[in-house]
This record gives C-alpha cells, sequence and structure tokens, in this order.
C-alpha cells in the first residue's frame, strides 16, 4: 500500500504538468485560429474593398472616355454646353454602340438639364447641385457608384427592370480654362462590374484562405513539435527534481539524526540530566496543544523542546557537572549555549523555525533573563513554552546542586513565579494540562523517579 502511494505521488504532478502542457496547447492554437481567422477576413475584406474602387474607377474610365467621346464634339462649344435638337437622333444611336449604357445626361453648370437620350421631357428642369452631381462640378472629379433607382428622377431606368444600376457622374471640361463648365450623368448595367467584382473576390477569399490555412497548420506542427520537446524536457526535469528532493529528504533525515545523536551525547555527559531533553519536549507540545497552537508552529516547539541544550555541547563537562554553585564566569559560559544551540540548529533546513525558541528559552517574563532580556509579549510563545517545560523538568528532577521537588512543591514554585520568570497564559494551559493527568486522563507529563538528594532546588535552570 506504501508502495502504490509513493508511486502515486510521484505520478501526479507529472500528469498534472502533462495535462496543463496538453491545455496550453489546445488555448494557443484555438487563439491562433481566430487570430489567423481574423486576420484572414480583415484582409479579405480589404482587398475587396480595393478590388470594387478598382472596377469601379475601370468603369467609370471607360464609359466616361466614351461618352465623352461621343457628344463633346456636338454638345461642347466654347466652353459652354450648346444642345442642337437635331442631333439628338445621331447621338442616341451612337451611345447604343455600347449595349451596357441605359441612360446618358447632361448638365449645364447650373443644374440644369441640358439633354439625355431618354425621357427628354426631362430636358430644361433644374435639379439641385447635391450629392455627386455637384461634387463632380464644384470640385471637377468623376464619381462612380452602384446606385438603387428609387428617387423620382429615377422612374424611367426603373421601369426598365433594373433593381440597382452603376451610376457615374464626370465633370465636362471646359477646352480652354480646364473647368467643369457641366457635367455627365451616366447609368448602366452593372451586371459585368458586379460579376467581375465577385469572381474575383471568390478568388481573393479562396487564395486568402489557402495561405491562412497554409500558415496555421505550420504554425500548429512547429507549436505541436516545440509542446513535445518542451514536455519531455519538463518531465525530466521533474523526474530530476523528485530524486533531488527524495536525495534532499534522505541528507535531511540523516541530518537530524545527526543533531538528535548530538544532542543524546549532551544528556549523556550528565547522569542526573539522562531523558532530560525528550520530557522536555514531551511537556511542551503538552502546553502547546492546549493553547491551540498545531501545524508547524507545534512541530518547531516540538524540535525546540527536544534540541533547546544542544548547546551545551560547548559546555566543559567540569562546568556541566559541577555539583556546587558555579563561579560568575562559569555561569557566563554556561549562558551562552542558547545562542550556540541556535547557531547549530540554524545549519538544518528542518529546524530553522525552532532556532528563535531555542535562542531565548531562557528569557523571563520580567525581562530579566538571558541572552536577550526580552520581556513579556516580545518572547516568542514556543521560546516561553520551551521554558517553562525546561524548569519543571529541572525542578523535578534531582541534581548535584540541588534535590528534586515533589509536585506540590513544584506546582508552587510555578506558582510564585507566574508573571515574573514564566508567562502567565503558559503557566495557566501548564495546570490544566497538569489537572487532567491528574483526574485519570492520558498521562501528558512525566515527573522523572529522584535519583539523589542534595540542595534547595531553583525554578531557574541552566
Amino acid at each position: 500500500m506504501l508502495c502504490l502511494s509513493v508511486v502515486a505521488a510521484s505520478i501526479t504532478p507529472r500528469t498534472w504538468a502533462l495535462q496543463r502542457s496538453l491545455t496550453l496547447l489546445r488555448v494557443f492554437l484555438v487563439a491562433s485560429a481566430a487570430i489567423l481567422l481574423a486576420g484572414a477576413v480583415t484582409l479579405s475584406s480589404v482587398l475587396s474593398s480595393r478590388l470594387k474602387g478598382q472596377v469601379l474607377d475601370d468603369a467609370r474610365s471607360s464609359l466616361t472616355q466614351y461618352v465623352d467621346g461621343v457628344l463633346r464634339p456636338q454638345l461642347v462649344q466654347h466652353d459652354s454646353v450648346v444642345v442642337h435638337p437635331q442631333l439628338s437622333r445621331r447621338l442616341v444611336d451612337e451611345l447604343r454602340r455600347r449595349p451596357e449604357i441605359v441612360t446618358v445626361k447632361v448638365w449645364r453648370s447650373n443644374g440644369v438639364l441640358a439633354w439625355t437620350n431618354r425621357a427628354r421631357r426631362r430636358i430644361g428642369h433644374r435639379f439641385d447641385l447635391d450629392g455627386n452631381l455637384g461634387t463632380a462640378l464644384r470640385k471637377n472629379v468623376a464619381v462612380a457608384e452602384f446606385e438603387v433607382p428609387d428617387v423620382e428622377e429615377n422612374q424611367v431606368e426603373r421601369s426598365l427592370g433594373f433593381g440597382r444600376l452603376l451610376e457615374v457622374y464626370a465633370p465636362i471640361e471646359g477646352a480652354t480654362n480646364g473647368r467643369a463648365i457641366g457635367a455627365y450623368e451616366i447609368y448602366a448595367d452593372p451586371k459585368r462590374s458586379e460579376h467581375l467584382i465577385a469572381a474575383n473576390k471568390h478568388a481573393i477569399w479562396a487564395a486568402v484562405t489557402l495561405v491562412f490555412l497554409v500558415l496555421y497548420l505550420a504554425l500548429a506542427v512547429l507549436v505541436r513539435t516545440a509542446s513535445r520537446t518542451l514536455r519531455r524536457q519538463a518531465a525530466s526535469l521533474a523526474s530530476r527534481t523528485a530524486e533531488l528532493s527524495e536525495a534532499y529528504a534522505v541528507l535531511e533525515q540523516d541530518a537530524l539524526e545527526a543533531v538528535e545523536t548530538l544532542n543524546a551525547t549532551v544528556d549523556a555527559r550528565d547522569p542526573y540530566t539522562a531523558g532530560h531533553s525528550q520530557r522536555v519536549q514531551e511537556i511542551a507540545v503538552s502546553i502547546a496543544r492546549e493553547l491551540g497552537i498545531e501545524g508547524k508552529e507545534l512541530d518547531a516547539i516540538g524540535h525546540a523542546g527536544l534540541f533547546h541544550d544542544i548547546g551545551k555541547l560547548g559546555v566543559p563537562d567540569a562546568i556541566l557537572t559541577k555539583p556546587a554553585k558555579l563561579s560568575e564566569l562559569e555561569y557566563a559560559l554556561m549562558k551562552r549555549h542558547p545562542a550556540d544551540g541556535a547557531r547549530i540548529v540554524a545549519k538544518f533546513g528542518r529546524l530553522r523555525d525552532a532556532v528563535p525558541l531555542i535562542h531565548h528559552h531562557h528569557e523571563r517574563w520580567d525581562g530579566r533573563g538571558y541572552p536577550d532580556r526580552l520581556g513579556a509579549d516580545s518572547i516568542p510563545l514556543g521560546a516561553a513554552i520551551v521554558g517553562l517545560a525546561d524548569a519543571w523538568d529541572a525542578m523535578t528532577t534531582d541534581r548535584p546542586y540541588h534535590r528534586a521537588l515533589d509536585r506540590h512543591e513544584a506546582e508552587a514554585e510555578l506558582r510564585r513565579h507566574r508573571g515574573t520568570q514564566f508567562a502567565p497564559a503558559v503557566v495557566d494551559a501548564f495546570f490544566r494540562v497538569l489537572e487532567r493527568s491528574g483526574a485519570g486522563e492520558r498521562e501528558p507529563l512525566r515527573t522523572p523517579e529522584r535519583v539523589g538528594a542534595g540542595a534547595r532546588p531553583e525554578s531557574q535552570p541552566v
């Protein structure tokens, strides 16, 4: 079952990464398709619009040149438009040679219709110089567009069955000054132009679609190939990372075991403190749980309880096991062990959260502790917990310099130093744990047996 769990744990991240890679590939392909489609539509629309403009320009130029060639010799004299009634039949016959031409109107510069090949009753009528007619006369430019003959003046053309017409307005330029002295209005059958536009538009759309499709397929192949390469590299990297993580975990575990061995060496150097670190750890964890601490913070307190005295590796045996009161110099050397222990533990990643707890576990609530003389809430809670656990085990264990207190004496010491040496909340939590253990619940604390007798105990351990 454990093997299956390990395999599942190693496969799941890799599978998730593969699925994520495939999802990103799909998103990229869809996004690329959308962008290319938008580009194809835009390009096709632009080309189609330009095609339409080109066809209209060609039709305008062709129709204007033909009509001007037929009508100018007969209608333009001395920079003015002159119409002779007997010329109408001949002009109409000439215009019929271009069967696509439906209607031709000749306008004077003042907006009066001078001549037309259809419904000549309209000749002499004045029309407003607006729209394309005004543009041709005022700006001396030709204009062509497709027009629906739905206005009154185009009733004649509509009666011929034309739903749409190619409409051209072209200026009639004077012979001497080049200014517009009138304008041609030409209506032509749009079928040829519309067919040409439609045919070329289909060709444009087909060509653009083909080009963009080939481009998309090439892009998809390149991206898919690159994606596969990246997935292989990612899988290899994930495998290597897993191997390194496993090796690091083994290395870290070996290092932790080495620290535990060093810590055991501290206890072994003094027969009076045998098992002290384990007991402090157990007491500290019980208090922390009572205060609602859990997770990484609880682990840090457990590690700090176990390794709180590891800094005593640098304390000589003569000082560590001295049965009498320490001298000032010896006591100063002993007081270095929290900082030394913190430096040792800081070298191990799994124990870094315990570093400040080890460093400050001898601080006092009233600020008279060491090494930094912190006080009250400036002391880390975990350090205050470990400090009380350390003091409790020291008071209830025979040491060379004092006899062990019984439970009631030790409780009295804690109450007496509540709010001076110990954090009040930690003391209260400890007594709740102690009360439950006395009520028959699972024993959370172990008060060691006395191993000897000595002087009066002190509540402040070293």
